[in-house]
């Protein structure tokens, strides 16, 4: 250190020390940065080499936010040119989220027509992802029945997945339209892995009575798996297609050959009636007595007189593991 440095350093302590709260209090100086398109793409392609998945989340999330803002021309272009499939699906968020927030009416259909249209199948499947858990189902017509439709089965499941989960964390299922839409999907598909999806978890106590006829027919499908899970989604329908519905599980449960849709079928039969479906369970008791335990196991659980479906559903599930 040289001579002058050192005599700094020691006469450092006898400075006044309004000197060093003057320099702590001044700010730095603040440069205004602008927020672009290219800008933010560059960003999101460095961030994609990052191993941070907080990160790469952060991201996407930064340019959905900065969407409204965006020049909306400029975006759509970078979308249309965009071939990586990670990209476009970061792009396509951007879009749809302009659309959620109503500055863009048109940008949710310029996202629609690459999920139907793009030729890699990698970037449908991307951009069919930017629009999940979003309100896109409601604002893109019969666009998920011709999703079932596409040649790439990644592409079916990504669709599958939408409905499924935005039927289930954005309207829980209490939008009929909604519940409507995901069935006549289901009915359209000849994806049997995909119907399945849909209907799995597919919340159906606002189904309209067009879609409980379309769900009735997917009864009748070649594959168990899509039967099964048609059978479970009818345990749930609007009082007033109740009795219908029961009707047409009964009637199949004699016929029917596969455990799995068998037990699926008692399931909703117990769930539509409650403690009133226990005459009906007796009587389908002997038709296969390889069911019997299973239907012994909803007569007892029914008999505690739960009336709500969660507890009844637990309670059978105790009764047939204790010893």
């Amino acid at each position: 250190m040289s001579t002058l440095g050192w005599l700094a350093f020691a006469l450092g302590p006898l400075l006044p020390l309004t000197t060093f709260a003057q320099a702590a209090s001044t700010p730095p100086a603040l440069e205004g940065e602008t927020c672009s398109v290219p800008g933010l793409m560059d960003q999101i392609r460095r961030g994609l080499t990052s191993k941070s998945p907080a990160y790469q989340r952060y991201l996407r999330k930064l340019l959905r936010e900065a969407a409204v803002t965006l020049p909306g021309a400029e975006l759509q272009a970078a979308f249309e040119r965009e071939t990586d499939p990670t990209m476009a699906e970061h792009l396509a968020a951007a879009l749809v989220a302009r659309s959620e927030r109503e500055a863009d009416v048109g940008a949710m259909q310029v996202v629609a027509k690459r999920a139907l249209e793009d030729r890699d199948p990698a970037v449908r499947s991307a951009t069919v992802r930017a629009m999940r858990r979003t309100g896109a189902l409601e604002k893109t017509g019969d666009l998920y029945e011709r999703l079932m439709r596409d040649a790439s089965p990644e592409v079916r499941m990504e669709a599958a997945t939408n409905l499924s989960e935005d039927n289930q964390f954005v309207y829980a299922g209490q939008l009929g339209s909604a519940t409507d839409t995901a069935v006549a999907a289901a009915a359209a598909s000849r994806d049997p892995k995909a119907t399945a999806k849909i209907l799995g978890t597919l919340n159906t106590e606002k189904l309209g009575a067009e879609a409980a006829g379309r769900l009735q027919g997917l009864l009748r499908s070649d594959s168990a798996e899509v039967r099964q899970s048609a059978a479970l989604a009818l345990g749930g329908v609007p009082a007033d297609q109740m009795g219908q519905a029961r009707e047409s599980l009964v009637s199949m449960y004699r016929g029917e050959r596969d455990a799995g849709v068998r037990k699926a079928l008692v399931q909703s039969i117990a769930q539509l009636g409650f403690a009133g479906a226990v005459p009906e369970l007796q009587r389908l008791r002997g038709i296969d007595p390889g069911m019997a335990p299973e239907i012994d196991a909803w007569i007892r659980a029914l008999g505690t007189g739960l009336q709500e479906w969660e507890l009844l559903l637990r309670e059978k599930q105790r009764l047939q593991q204790a010893p």
